[in-house]
């Protein structure tokens, strides 16, 4: 809100919006909020690596979204991104109906490993709306004033979620403290750049690069964490980043035309 603020003086937007589009401002907020929370309740319940994989099938998602709210085409290689990111699920997930219950397990608990798996696809789906909605406004709403939404109600929806949940407390330790503030300002950092990159290159391009996410994630979990993904993780994360590649390559290429 600090760095939001001043941005929407300053562009003389205002803090509402255009009437007919205060609905999808609020839907934006709401729906991107609950991604970001289930994202992080993904991080704390399962590998850093199997959360960002599994939210890569994002763009699948979105392909299927806009075909249902926006009448877009949703062709054959849709469909077969779509198989391919569910592949690559299952492969992370390895539920024992299909893998055995003796299937090699990470270290956490498979309950654990369940729930973030679910709070990552839940992750995928509500980004994926999140982008149909924006999709929707199209440039007839600033940039900034739907992050001002985002910030507005999703500071709601977590105070509401931790007064229910009775967590409402600062970490007694600094250390996690300092942790929270540096999250607040990496995640400012990469909503910045990624915003900068669009503006400046073709979206599909940034798309592409935006997959080095998975890799990074496997690096830092091995490095900071100590924690070395299983092979079922690899396959699985082949699977989801070639379908998000695909499907942004074809993008890529539908907008060249």
């Amino acid at each position: 809100m600090l760095v939001v603020i001043p941005c929407l003086i300053y562009r003389k937007t205002g803090f509402i919006g255009p009437k007919d589009q205060r609905i999808f401002l609020i839907l934006r907020g709401v729906l991107g909020s609950t991604a970001m929370i289930l994202l992080y309740y993904a991080f704390q319940t399962t590998s850093l690596a199997d959360a960002t994989v599994i939210s890569f099938s994002c763009p699948v998602f979105t392909s299927l979204f806009a075909c249902i709210f926006l009448k877009e085409k949703y062709s054959l290689w849709d469909a077969l991104f779509t198989a391919f990111t569910i592949t690559g699920v299952i492969l992370i997930v390895r539920p024992p109906f299909l893998f055995g219950s003796n299937a090699e397990r990470i270290g956490e608990s498979y309950s654990d490993h369940l729930k973030g798996t679910i709070a990552s696809v839940g992750h995928a789906v509500f980004a994926a709306l999140t982008l149909v909605i924006l999709r929707k406004m199209g440039k007839s709403v600033d940039y900034f004033l739907t992050i001002w939404y985002y910030v507005v109600v999703g500071l709601a929806e977590c105070t509401v979620i931790l007064f229910v949940l009775g967590e409402w407390s600062l970490p007694h330790c600094g250390l996690d403290r300092l942790f929270l503030i540096l999250i607040g300002m990496f995640g400012l950092g990469g909503q910045v750049f990624l915003t900068k990159a669009v503006q400046i290159e073709k979206a599909g391009l940034v798309a592409l690069v935006k997959t080095m996410d998975v890799v990074f994630a496997f690096v830092f979990q091995i490095i900071f964490l100590n924690d070395v993904p299983t092979w079922w993780t690899v396959g699985g994360a082949l699977c989801v980043v070639a379908s998000s590649t695909g499907a942004a390559i074809r993008k890529w290429c539908q907008s060249s035309k």
